[in-house]
């Protein structure tokens, strides 16, 4: 004789969606690298087979300007998921969350920005995180690429900078608290952009935002 089937009911505790401002201070000069334009096509031709004819002639100017993340009003940012990024990174040293937990616990929201992409009439789309800082400045570091060849980049640098971060986050996971401590440690140890503290440099460091910080920033504005 057959038995019948039971079921169990599954009750998922509620996820608990809470959204915060946090404000960081650079700690460290920010240096950026966006993938250019001329960087993505030379890619994508290398890819699709396509003849190439003799290599361009350096444009330092051209260099740091395609460097730049830029906002549709003329200002600047920096990819939101950098970040997220360090911050996940951070959990995991100081919290022993695993990185899919980490990730999982809360997303840092920025602007949407449409780029170009190296294929004609495509797009892709970049969140950007606002920076608050002066015009950025053009440095000229000598790197080494492949079998340890040396080659000099034009990339923009924010001396002075700072960002808000719109943390949307599971309450049930994370306390503000905790997260006020994961950035912290996030910029003090981990960084974004080039020559970061996670890739044995002191650039793209950061801080939670002090009163005395945020006064500053407010009569800057």
């Amino acid at each position: 004789m057959a038995t019948a089937k039971t079921s169990t009911a599954i009750t998922l505790p509620r996820i608990d969606i809470k959204l915060m401002e946090v404000h960081v201070v650079g700690d460290s000069p920010l240096i950026v690298h966006a993938w250019s334009q001329k960087a993505k096509r030379q890619m994508l031709d290398k890819q699709m087979k396509r003849a190439t004819g003799a290599k361009e002639a350096k444009d330092p100017i051209a260099d740091f300007s395609a460097s730049l993340y830029r906002l549709p009003d003329g200002g600047y940012g920096f990819p939101s998921v950098a970040f997220k990024t360090a911050a996940v990174t951070a959990i995991t040293s100081v919290a022993g969350m695993t990185k899919v937990a980490a990730r999982q616990a809360f997303h840092i929201l920025g602007e949407d920005v449409d780029v170009e992409g190296a294929f004609e009439g495509t797009k892709a789309r970049q969140n950007l995180v606002r920076l608050i800082s002066d015009e950025p400045s053009m440095r000229e570091d000598l790197v080494r690429v492949g079998m340890g060849t040396a080659d000099l980049r034009y990339r923009g640098e924010f001396a002075d900078w700072a960002a808000k971060l719109l943390i949307r986050f599971n309450a049930n996971v994370l306390s503000e608290e905790q997260i006020l401590n994961i950035v912290n440690v996030a910029g003090f140890a981990v960084g974004v952009g080039e020559w970061r503290p996670e890739r044995d440099g002191s650039y793209g460091m950061f801080r939670v935002a002090t009163e005395d910080d945020l006064a500053r920033l407010e009569g800057a504005a």
